[in-house]
């Protein structure tokens, strides 16, 4: 007696029972490849995304990045930059023009003064000062962005040979040769500022947007539409103060 031949049928179910024991499917032509990454293996693979911290904040250099407050920060630096070696201590916010010019024009700027802008963003200060009165400037910005930005400005404003931009830190700025300080700053940064703007030569022009130096009472101030401008020059002696910051 002859033994019966296995029909299609069952073949295919013999089939079927030796690709399941395998792991796969007739049906998945990629089973011998690796599948597609996860979501969480894509987002790890995913190098221009940065950390965050929780709830979705931005870091930059582990440091939680600061909300843009409501002004318009529109920058021309390039896209792809590079982000700032160290966190400004305030958020870039620009000097509006009108208050720019204020702040010069109580300096009495001149084409023999040298100016220095500290925390110069856009770099709209100095290059106003060259542009109309010939006056040297220097602004020092933390934000290698906002250099960019500032020779930019200087390009297109034709005073490239006046003033000059440095990415650095203003509180380790020489301010030896200044003849003019401009700042628009908080008052925090100020305080911190004020013994080294008072160890500049007598007759030194401080000139700040919107804050105050405590103690130090201004010799003049103006209101420009929704600012403040303050003015003092520096005494031959250097008064005390009862508010001095040791930081």
């Amino acid at each position: 007696m002859t033994r019966p031949c296995p029909s299609l049928h069952v073949l295919a179910l013999s089939l079927l029972a030796v690709l399941a024991a395998a792991g796969c499917s007739p049906s998945d032509p990629q089973a011998a490849t690796p599948g597609p990454a996860t979501p969480a293996a894509e987002e790890a693979a995913d190098t221009d995304t940065g950390p965050t911290a929780e709830g979705g904040v931005a870091l930059l250099d582990g440091v939680e990045a600061e909300s843009p407050g409501p002004f318009d920060q529109t920058s021309l630096a390039p896209e792809g930059r590079e982000p700032a070696r160290q966190v400004p201590d305030v958020v870039y916010v620009p000097t509006p023009q009108e208050v720019v010019d204020v702040m010069l024009e109580m300096a009495d700027v001149g084409a023999d003064d040298v100016l220095y802008d500290l925390g110069s963003g856009d770099g709209r200060i100095p290059i106003t000062a060259a542009r109309r009165w010939g006056t040297r400037g220097v602004g020092i910005d933390i934000d290698p962005d906002r250099i960019r930005e500032a020779n930019a400005g200087a390009r297109k404003a034709g005073v490239t040979d006046k003033v000059e931009f440095i990415e650095g830190d203003m509180f380790d700025t020489d301010l030896s040769d200044a003849t003019v300080v401009t700042l628009y700053l908080l008052p925090r940064l100020n305080l911190r500022l004020r013994p080294t703007l008072l160890g500049l030569e007598p007759g030194t022009r401080i000139v700040t947007h919107n804050y105050h130096m405590g103690d130090w009472e201004p010799q003049a101030q103006r209101i420009v539409g929704d600012s403040v401008v303050y003015f003092w020059e520096v005494p031959a002696k250097t008064p005390t103060f009862t508010d001095d910051v040791t930081d």
